[in-house]
């Protein structure tokens, strides 16, 4: 444990799950900006944002019959979206692990009401027996649990060629672990996860059978324009090109392109999980060599190398009270934020008491590696 005050500072102390740290290097000159001041309908805008989609769909090495769209509100809107439009057509399972998860098994009981309908869930840490989903069920789960630190091992529990389909918020898995589309129908994520960029905007990625479910089903509950994804019966093949379904931030747009044109150019998906790993390496070697905390997640096979959450445990630690345990991992956080070298660690308001460090492909190694001796010393000086 080091007692005495560390001198070494994280260069970037940005260790936000969502937004998350800026490529290294980033700054607004970086950004283009002759789609500022434009329509998104204009040649200008709609190319920039045909660009964003078609560079996202060749750096996660999307299949090329899928579809990919730029959808507002984040992740949440376009998985929604998905539900909205696809759920109801036969039996669904939702399973969850953390907050978001959660959610998305509150929208399927009390927004859609589906009558035939499995809810699968499991404590912060943990991951339900995915196994217990039947084939023929639509299936929604989050790949990687955002405010947990747990995530799916891998896909054996989607059987090739399943009936149902299966419905996937990747939004702080994708650029750091590697997808497995064929077994994947509707996928989701957002730019302020991984990649670092600004909120709001979503991205939704369609394979044929999703394609196929909306062109052939139409849901019960009426659908607000934000969802409407059919025009003559058909998918909207536009919304995919870069014709987006309400106004998006071009700016917001440039950003994000930047950060990819990033991504391609340290070596695209591989360094970028690369990157991701070996972050979550200096953490997680940390927290098994540090006897006063543990990670939140038990199983290694199931532990995320985004959103690394853990928890404090040890001797003086057991000796407070709940609530005084329950206090230390946000007096460590303000400690340190104050200090000016660290931002935005603590754990999820929902989520057990814990601190979560950011490891995506955004954040530098070094940078962990000079915020952990601070963690360090601000334990040892609550206990003085």
């Amino acid at each position: 444990m080091t007692a005495t005050k560390p001198t070494l500072r994280p260069e970037r102390p940005f260790f936000s799950s969502g937004p998350t740290a800026k490529f290294p290097g980033w700054s607004l000159d970086k950004l283009k900006t002759e789609s500022l001041g434009r329509s998104h309908r204009s040649s200008v805008g709609k190319a920039r944002l045909k660009y964003a989609i078609d560079l996202s769909k060749e750096l996660l090495g999307i299949p090329e019959d899928y579809l990919v769209g730029i959808m507002p509100a984040s992740d949440t809107g376009a998985l929604e979206c998905a539900m909205w439009t696809m759920l109801g057509a036969g039996p669904a399972t939702v399973a969850a692990w953390e907050s978001f998860g959660n959610v998305w098994i509150q929208d399927a009981v009390k927004q859609l009401k589906l009558p035939d309908l499995q809810v699968l869930d499991a404590p912060y840490g943990e991951i339900p027996d995915l196994n217990a989903i039947p084939q023929e069920n639509d299936v929604v789960f989050t790949w990687n649990g955002t405010t947990s630190g747990a995530k799916i091992p891998n896909t054996d529990w989607l059987e090739p060629g399943r009936k149902g389909l299966a419905i996937n918020d990747a939004t702080s898995a994708v650029f750091a672990q590697e997808m497995d589309w064929a077994k994947l129908d509707a996928t989701t994520y957002s730019w302020q996860k991984v990649m670092g960029s600004e909120a709001q905007h979503g991205m939704l990625i369609l394979s044929p059978k999703a394609v196929e479910r909306i062109e052939s089903y139409d849901p019960e509950w009426p659908l607000p324009k934000l969802f409407r994804l059919k025009k003559g019966g058909k998918i909207n093949t536009a919304i995919f090109e870069g014709a987006t379904i309400n106004t998006p931030s071009m700016l917001a747009t440039e950003d994000y392109i930047a950060a990819l044109e990033w991504a391609k150019s340290i070596g695209g998906l591989p360094a970028m999980i690369e990157r991701a790993n070996a972050n979550a390496k200096v953490l997680t070697d940390w927290i098994e060599a540090t006897p006063y905390v543990r990670n939140m997640v038990d199983d290694p096979a199931k532990r995320t190398n985004t959103g690394v959450c853990f928890v404090f445990q040890g001797e003086w630690f057991d000796s407070l009270s709940e609530d005084e345990q329950a206090a230390i991992p946000g007096k460590i956080y303000k400690m340190l934020e104050a200090e000016g070298v660290g931002y935005d660690f603590n754990g999820y308001r929902d989520a057990p008491p814990s601190l979560r460090i950011w490891c995506g492909g955004t954040v530098e190694a070094e940078d962990i590696a000079r915020l952990l001796p601070w963690i360090e010393w601000a334990f040892a000086e609550l206990q003085k």
